[in-house]
């Protein structure tokens, strides 16, 4: 099969560094040319499903404005210009939940739309995690840690207590790596 190709592109919206909305003007294979074609860009950021010593998963619940309601998250946040995802998911994970890592394996790198793209997540398994520091998000968000099973967390996925996409694929992946 055939790529597209970008013909042409140009910013209609900025709300910098969170949000971009694009137009492309886009050749099918076919040579057929859409003039319309958008493209949404969010920030980057890690994922870690952080793996106890003791084998139980450390959660944390918090409010998320997208699903707008309390639900159970893993440790996640915006990778800073110029840093890693492997950096960044070892920062998000210390200041969400005072935690350093045993071992981190990457699980991939998705992006979260299929045609106007969104946003771009790294996921990461930390395992063998242990507190080394008192948790210092230093953001907005209110959140209480839990330590829960493997089971426990399998049923919440099937519960809909995993309210965002990102961290259900989260726990698929790290599902099979466990």
């Amino acid at each position: 099969m055939d790529v597209w190709k970008t013909k042409a592109r140009e910013t209609v919206f900025e709300a910098a560094p969170y949000v971009k909305v694009a137009k492309e003007t886009v050749e099918l294979p076919d040579g057929r040319l859409i003039d319309d074609f958008y493209q949404l860009e969010l920030r980057s950021f890690a994922l870690v499903v952080p793996v106890m010593e003791d084998g139980s998963v450390m959660m944390l619940r918090q409010y998320k404005h997208g699903p707008r309601k309390v639900s159970v998250t893993f440790p996640a946040g915006f990778i800073d210009p110029g840093e890693e995802p492997e950096v960044a998911a070892k920062r998000e994970l210390m200041e969400e939940t005072g935690l350093a890592v045993g071992t981190l394996t990457p699980m991939g790198s998705y992006v979260d739309n299929a045609n106007q793209k969104g946003c771009e997540g790294h996921y990461f398994l930390a395992q063998g995690c242990r507190r080394v520091a008192t948790p210092d998000a230093g953001d907005l968000e209110e959140m209480q840690e839990e330590l829960w099973t493997i089971e426990e967390l399998d049923r919440a996925m099937l519960n809909g207590d995993l309210a965002v996409t990102h961290h259900v694929a989260a726990w698929g992946m790290a599902r099979l790596r466990l």
